[in-house]
Parts: C-alpha cells; structure tokens; sequence
C-alpha cells in the first residue's frame, strides 16, 4: 500500500507539472499578439490560490506524510504567479484594475488562512481548517472552467478550451483523487475526484466540437456570454485556461 502510495503521489507530481506548464502555448500567443484575447485569468489566479493553499495543507507541522502535495503546489504556485503577471501585463486597460485587484485578494486570502492556523489552530484543529479551505479552494479551480464550457456549446468551438490543459486536469484529478484515496484524505480525495470528472467532460466536449469553427454571427465575451459581431469591441478580453493539483491550471 505504501508503494502504491508513493507511486500515484509521483505520477501526480508528473501530470500537475504538465498541468501547470500546458498553458505555455496560450501565454507565447498572448506574447506575440500583445493581447489576451478572450482568454480568461480567473482560472490562473484560482489555481494560484488553490497551489498555495495545498502547499500550505501539505506541510509537516499541518498534515503529516504529504510532503509530495507541498512540493509540486510550491513549483505550481511560483509557476503560476508568473502568468498571472504576465496576464495582467498584457490584459485590456479595462479588465487590468479587476485582474490586479484579484489577485491581491488572492494573496491576501492565503495568507489570512497561513496565520489563523499558525496562531490560532494546533494538531487536528489545524489540519481540518486547512483541509476544508484548501478543498473549498480547490473545487473552485477545477469548477472556474465551467464558463468557458458552455461558451464551447454555444460557439461550437474549442478553440479557446486547449487539449491539453483539459487532459491534463484530468489525468492530475485521476492520480490525486487516488492518492487521497489510498492516504484515507478526504481533502484530496474529493476535489480531485471532482476534477477527474470535469476534466472528463471537457475531454467528452472537446472530442465533440473539435474541427469546428465558432458561429459566424456571435462570439464569446469575457463573461462567456454571447454578443452579435457587429456589437462585438475591437479589444476583445476574456475566457479560459489553468490548474491544480490540485488547474490556470488544483492537489
């Protein structure tokens, strides 16, 4: 059981390294085009959040015999913080202050939780109060691609849902959800079996809609609602891309 143990928390370090660097090509496209589109950077921050808080869960004096949960959060946390400025860097005048303000509160947010469960919490206490966040947190990053999901219905496109950040939320979610199975943790085990599920559906919509064009007469905004082309602003904004282990890219 130890051995098996080890081996999914390995193979999770592995599929949340690719899950982490799978957004590579969408940021090289944000580079050379000197916009970010309609990508989104919700799901960088989420993930972000979600990296530090994991790490955080995973240290010795929190929860005992994790440590492969803390280092792969801490390299996809400091991975991650590079797209978000990347993203704020390059994102519309517009939507700048909103991305900014975000992941302020996102810092803000983790290290609220790192001090309450240093000076507030001890032993078991301790572990469920970073357990329940870290899982809140978690669930909240495989969930922040659901917007770009229906825009894939609606568009019939997915071209702003990349392969491989969706197959590799799935396979991170699969190797964790099993980790936490076999560690009897359940704040691993149900976050990553939530991911494991939607990284199957956004596999399932990519096999439907790949190859196909987005509608002519609409597109997505950053919200994921649909505008005609004629009502559509030359400086397109938002949605998709990330992960954890937990992703933009969830443990």
């Amino acid at each position: 059981m130890d051995i098996l143990f080890f081996f999914f928390g390995a193979l999770g370090n592995a599929t949340a390294l690719f899950l982490f660097l799978s957004p590579i090509i969408t940021f090289k496209r944000i580079i050379k085009s000197k916009s970010t589109e309609q990508f989104s950077g919700i799901p960088y921050v989420m993930t972000m959040l979600n990296c530090l808080l994991s790490a955080w869960y995973g240290m010795p004096f929190v929860s005992p015999h994790n440590i492969l949960v803390t280092s792969i959060n801490g390299t996809g946390a400091l991975i991650e913080i590079v797209y978000v400025l990347i993203f704020i860097f390059y994102v519309s005048k517009k939507e700048k202050a909103k991305m900014g303000a975000l992941f302020a509160i996102a810092i803000g947010a983790f290290v609220s939780v790192a001090l309450v469960s240093v000076f507030a919490l001890h032993g078991k206490n301790r572990k469920v109060f970073c357990g329940l966040v870290a899982l809140v947190f978690s669930i909240i990053m495989y969930g922040s691609p659901l917007s770009i999901m229906r825009t894939v219905i609606k568009t019939k496109s997915v071209e702003f849902m990349p392969f491989f950040l969706s197959l590799f939320v799935f396979l991170c979610g699969t190797c964790w959800f099993i980790y936490g199975l076999l560690g009897h943790d359940p704040f691993l085990a149900v976050p990553n079996g939530f991911g494991c599920g939607l990284g199957a559906l956004q596999l399932i919509l990519y096999m439907i809609y790949r190859g196909r064009q987005p509608r002519a007469e609409k597109k997505p905004t950053s919200d994921g609602s649909n505008v005609e082309m004629d009502q559509q602003k030359p400086q397109l904004e938002k949605p998709q891309a990330t992960a954890k282990v937990g992703r933009d890219d969830q443990v």
